[in-house]
């Protein structure tokens, strides 16, 4: 029967050298975040779908509660957190709010785990 060799650890300190990759930073980390804490809930995406889908590249708040069955204040605040998350663009017009994807937006999205 053969003996596996005994190891015994190395004191020249090549065992916890920096890996030379730079971490994620803290700001980074926080905004990267923030976009994957906005698409975690299914009526966000579900807003995100229904503006891109639009004939012309934007919806109308007061067109975002019928198709979600959800009161106004709740699609505010959705939209607010998609707004905050980088991935939609805000326009007031007169009493109504209109909202467009941020171009580049959801390809910058696809991309931030390949980042890491």
């Amino acid at each position: 029967m053969n003996a596996l060799p005994i190891l015994e650890p190395t004191m020249d300190g090549t065992c916890c050298s920096p890996s030379g990759t730079p971490a994620l930073g803290a700001e980074e980390a926080k905004q990267k975040a923030l976009v994957f804490k906005a698409l975690a809930d299914p009526n966000r995406l579900r807003l995100l779908s229904i503006v891109k889908a639009g004939e012309s590249g934007e919806a109308c708040v007061c067109d975002l509660t019928g198709p979600l069955d959800l009161g106004q204040p709740t699609i505010s605040h959705h939209l607010k957190i998609l707004v905050e998350a980088g991935l939609l663009h805000r326009e007031k017009r007169g009493t109504w709010a209109y909202y467009s994807l941020v171009p580049g937006a959801l390809e910058e999205t696809a991309g931030l785990l390949a980042t890491l």
